[in-house]
């Protein structure tokens, strides 16, 4: 198995990526009134869970992090042929849950063609196939039993070293060695990216695709 240098080495100390708020014991009329009171133009991430709050106002290695796992994902979904509706941050509310979630990337895949054209309404759609979270500081929220609670089928977490892939079943998730989405694809190739994408983006994403075509 290959090993590839983690794209966020070990300095002492290690680099903040993101900085947050707690809010705890909130209703869920208490969270959305704390929403509606910020800015429109905010750069932060949401992310409520029976009565607590957190709010992330994510920093450059965070976003940088956030934005090359997308393009893998990107490039994975093109080169497969795959149908991609790509969410982003878009607010995951579940009122019947007490669970609300602003992820770093969602995605539907899968299910693309039952939300393909029009915008999403959870009560009524599957949730998104596939959440990434980039947690390089510790998060007061229970990411795994958020998502899980939503059915969420597939979680990626990467904590600027280590890529952790978690697979819905039943009702709480597995840790995996492979994607249940891109299953050709082994761990080994996200560190290779991220890796190469720090000294040039343009090149890292030509040998992806080189790599995806010659399967």
């Amino acid at each position: 198995m290959v090993r590839a240098a983690p794209l966020v080495q070990q300095p002492v100390p290690q680099p903040v990526g993101e900085q947050r708020v707690v809010l705890r014991s909130l209703t869920w009329q208490g969270y959305l009134a704390v929403r509606q009171s910020l800015s429109p133009d905010r750069n932060t991430r949401l992310a409520y869970s029976e009565g607590t709050l957190e709010i992330t106002m994510p920093l450059e290695i965070h976003e940088f992090l956030v934005w090359l796992i997308g393009r893998f994902i990107y490039i994975l979904a093109a080169e497969f042929g795959m149908k991609l509706k790509t969410m982003g941050s878009t607010t995951l509310d579940r009122e019947g849950l007490d669970r609300s979630s602003e992820p770093d990337a969602a995605y539907y895949i899968q299910n693309q063609p039952l939300v393909a054209g029009r915008d999403v309404d959870l009560e009524k759609d599957p949730p998104p196939d596939l959440v990434v979270e980039v947690d390089i500081t510790h998060t007061n929220i229970d990411k795994l039993q958020l998502y899980a609670s939503m059915g969420v089928p597939e979680l990626w977490r990467y904590n600027g070293e280590v890529w952790r892939i978690y697979c819905l079943q039943g009702q709480d998730y597995m840790e995996a060695q492979m994607s249940s989405t891109f299953p050709q694809v082994p761990k080994a190739k996200l560190y290779e990216f991220l890796t190469a994408a720090r000294l040039d983006e343009m090149e890292a994403d030509r040998v992806l695709r080189e790599w995806v075509r010659s399967l």
